[in-house]
């Protein structure tokens, strides 16, 4: 690799570090190219990535970043989740761990807050941004279809007393 590339790696991977909700470092000595790839795409599905880069250019990248507390965790074979949203790579790359064990989970960073194996797992464990928007979307259709259920009640009640006097009317 020249001198530019690693320029533009370097480029690269400071975008990722600025635009990234979060950014989790993980071991990933022993798995296989296929069990990767069943990571990328995973990670693809839920609006996040996977980027393997050599640690010294992610190092130079990092510097002035938001995230620049996980310049400590780059050593050995790391590679890195990140996505936009806040909860995906977490979410995904703490239940890929679950599987396969030859992903080991070092921390992370969620903007300017590093977080340990612990944290991560803390973030896998909140709602995404979809369930939250769907709870409250629910949360406000909710009075709407009650306000409904009210106003129909009325009129229902009226006709089964009406349509039980007209029974025993036609009873007597």
């Amino acid at each position: 690799m020249d001198r530019a590339q690693k320029e533009k790696l370097v480029e690269e991977l400071g975008q990722i570090f600025e635009s990234s909700g979060v950014v989790v470092v993980a071991h990933y000595a022993g798995l296989t190219v296929a069990e990767m790839q069943d990571l990328r795409s995973r990670m693809r599905e839920a609006g996040g990535a996977v980027r393997v880069a050599k640690n010294r250019l992610a190092k130079i990248a990092l510097e002035g970043k938001p995230c620049e507390s996980i310049g400590t965790l780059l050593s050995g074979m790391t590679v890195l989740a990140y996505s936009e949203d806040p909860v995906a790579a977490a979410k995904v790359i703490q239940g890929y761990s679950k599987d396969n064990s030859k992903l080991e989970i070092l921390g992370g960073a969620m903007g300017e807050t590093a977080l340990d194996q612990a944290g991560v797992k803390a973030v896998s464990e909140m709602p995404s941004r979809e369930e939250l928007i769907a709870s409250i979307v629910g949360c406000i259709g909710a009075p709407a279809s009650n306000i409904a259920g009210a106003i129909g009640a009325p009129a229902s009640n009226i006709a089964s007393i009406l349509s039980t006097i007209e029974e025993r009317a036609e009873a007597a």
